[in-house]
């Protein structure tokens, strides 16, 4: 098919659109990466752009000499693992139902699901909740902390229904209940969708530090995230605070971003993994077939 003076001038400035896009959105990472392993002094001094000044180690020796870190890290994982474990069993238990035509109150029970996207209580009402039910400095309390998102249910609805209504009449005259309809035929069939939302709810929760540092007083139970904001704060009021350069302001900038190194490694090596399933996945409530 031939194409036209203006499509292809469409699509020459809709590829050189896309490449300054993915520039400035990889620029941050690329920065911070090259920038952990450079001499402090030149990140200091603005020196480092493109390409690493020199080649300094001492921050990542800092960062895995730091007591607290590895427990913050351990505290990430657990945090990420379980709950995204947690968010992921209520959202299919949710979806599930209101996939179901035969449901009574169905279409109301999605109006008050779909309420909560656009309102909700604020934060004070929210901590309180949080203070009444004892869930103040306990792992528990992050693990249910905003455990379910709206959006990955009615995703995850959209695709069960999408699941042939003739696979569970088969079987139901069988002698199959909801329970193992649910376990041995729309689970199976929900792959790209449960390995997106996992994605999204594993990332959510790695990234999360702010009702984390409100819900947790105790330092043993902060994560990973927590503590790199901690660090960032503790620069900043060192760089205001320092009349000039020193030597410590520098090594304390490097130490964050080696400790941001660190703390993003997991989620580069996770997602080329499950990448493949991102365009299905994602697609599963524009098509409806």
């Amino acid at each position: 098919m031939n194409r036209t003076i203006g499509q292809k001038f469409f699509g020459a400035i809709n590829i050189v659109f896309m490449i300054l896009l993915v520039c400035v959105t990889l620029y941050p990472l690329y920065y911070v990466i090259i920038s952990s392993f450079s001499d402090p002094t030149a990140v200091a001094t603005g020196n480092v752009i493109l390409m690493p000044k020199g080649f300094e180690l001492a921050s990542f020796k800092k960062v895995i000499g730091m007591e607290n870190i590895w427990t913050a890290y351990g505290n990430t994982v657990f945090y990420s693992v379980f709950g995204t474990l947690v968010s992921m069993v209520l959202t299919v238990l949710g979806a599930y139902p209101l996939s179901k035509r035969r449901m009574k109150g169905r279409k109301v029970i999605t109006f008050f699901v779909l309420l909560t996207m656009w309102f909700n209580a604020g934060m004070m009402p929210t901590y309180q909740n949080f203070q009444a039910l004892h869930l103040i400095d306990s792992r528990l309390g992050i693990l249910l902390c905003f455990a379910v998102d709206t959006f990955n249910v009615i995703l995850m609805r959209t695709f069960f229904e999408n699941v042939p209504d003739s696979l569970e009449e088969s079987a139901k005259m069988d002698g199959a209940n909801d329970w193992k309809i649910l376990t041995r035929i729309y689970l199976p069939l929900s792959g790209a969708a449960l390995a997106t939302i996992t994605m999204y709810y594993f990332v959510a929760r790695w990234n999360s530090y702010f009702w984390s540092m409100l819900l947790l007083k105790n330092q043993d139970l902060i994560p990973l995230q927590v503590l790199l904001k901690k660090l960032i704060v503790e620069v900043s009021y060192n760089v205001n605070e320092a009349s000039d350069m020193s030597a410590g302001v520098m090594t304390e900038q490097t130490i964050v971003y080696a400790t941001i190194v660190i703390a993003v490694i997991p989620m580069l090596l996770l997602f080329p993994f499950i990448q493949r399933f991102f365009v299905k996945g994602t697609m599963v409530g524009a098509i409806k077939g």
